[in-house]
């Protein structure tokens, strides 16, 4: 469908501009990655929250972005990338020290990138590429210390790799 070398970000960008916003199947197409469709039911059964398809110009990840937001509080916000996708978790003020102490538990590629996020207002910004089962895993213990989930969904990614 959208198989083009020119780069992940810019085969996104170039197959949907800002005025060309696509529909889910075709975001999860692009990512042809059986972890998208698991990750979102997981969140929207949980949370109850539906997505939320916005556009950014912003220069760390510019394109369409899909965000899940509960009770004014950001969850996430998911970056389509081709063959996966990059969630973004912000840690807040209130979530640092349950996050720090997290980290021994969580995979050594989360916690490189927690300790390589720089703290700005409070705040650390983690963009986690989502290739792996226990990426997910950390990712919604992650979003769990900014929103506890409304349902205990039981999680188990159906992959034949792990």
């Amino acid at each position: 469908m959208i198989k083009e070398k020119a780069g992940d970000e810019m085969t996104w960008k170039k197959c949907f501009p800002a005025k060309t916003q696509p529909t889910k199947e075709q975001i999860a197409a692009f990512i042809d990655n059986p972890l998208w469709i698991q990750f979102n039911d997981y969140l929207q059964q949980a949370y109850e929250v539906e997505p939320k398809y916005s556009y950014s110009g912003c220069s760390m990840q510019a394109g369409w972005n899909i965000k899940y937001v509960k009770s004014g509080k950001s969850l996430c916000t998911l970056y389509p990338m081709e063959g996966y996708f990059i969630s973004l978790v912000v840690i807040g003020k209130k979530e640092m020290a349950s996050a720090e102490e997290l980290m021994p538990l969580v995979s050594p590629y989360v916690q490189k990138v927690f300790t390589g996020a720089k703290v700005g207002q409070g705040q650390k910004w983690l963009m986690l590429d989502m290739k792996e089962v226990a990426v997910l895993e950390d990712t919604l213990k992650l979003i769990a210390l900014r929103q506890e989930p409304q349902h205990q969904i039981e999680w188990r990614i159906n992959n034949d790799e792990d």
